[in-house]
């Protein structure tokens, strides 16, 4: 009862399967998720790295090497919330907008938010904001989230579902499972993953 608890409302460790989050992640590292924010009715904020349930072809449309949360240890870890389970099909991004930003996503251009330029030193090196995928401006629908890989030219995010996905780039903040808070594995990097600073700016 209690690893169900300890799962279902606290934590769980999350395997990294891919190079999206590269920068920030890379693949085989394990984080911690707090499960228990968005069970109190706290939404995802900017610049917060967070794990969500696939809202609707995410996953199907992704090119090879930018897939979600999937794979890792299949063990009876899962049962106490340290592995995920063999059925899950999650991803994890960078929150960048929330519901009500315009986000400006143009070739050659550095990423707007609100008309306030991001700077982004989280970014795996060499990778440019939106030249992959440029999807001009949009507006954030309320309740929902545009999220962001940190690999910007291997991530199937909300830039890629925008143009490729029927159903569009947003995220329902209701399928957020969690925000990732620590880098517990390896552990020469064990780290935080705090909110950058550039989102403090943006108004």
């Amino acid at each position: 009862m209690a690893a169900f608890v300890l799962k279902t409302f606290v934590f769980q460790v999350f395997v990294i399967p891919s190079g999206s989050m590269m920068g920030t992640l890379q693949k085989g590292d394990r984080v911690a998720v707090d499960r228990f924010s968005p069970w109190l009715g706290e939404t995802p904020r900017r610049g917060e790295v967070v794990v969500f349930r696939d809202p609707g072809g995410w996953l199907t449309s992704a090119p090879a090497g930018a897939g979600g949360v999937l794979g890792g240890v299949r063990s009876a870890l899962s049962w106490v919330g340290l592995a995920p389970s063999a059925d899950e099909k999650d991803l994890i991004k960078r929150v960048v907008a929330v519901g009500g930003d315009t986000v400006d996503c143009r070739a050659g251009h550095p990423l707007t938010v609100n008309g306030t330029a991001l700077d982004e030193p989280y970014l795996y090196p060499g990778a440019t904001p939106c030249d992959d995928y440029p999807v001009g401006t949009v507006t954030v629908p309320p309740d929902h989230l545009w999220v962001m890989g940190d690999h910007r030219n291997d991530s199937a995010d909300s830039r890629y579902q925008q143009l490729h996905n029927a159903g569009g780039g947003f995220v329902p903040v209701d399928h957020v499972i969690g925000r990732a808070r620590v880098l517990l594995w390896p552990l020469p990097r064990w780290a935080s993953l705090p909110v950058p600073a550039t989102f403090r700016h943006v108004g």
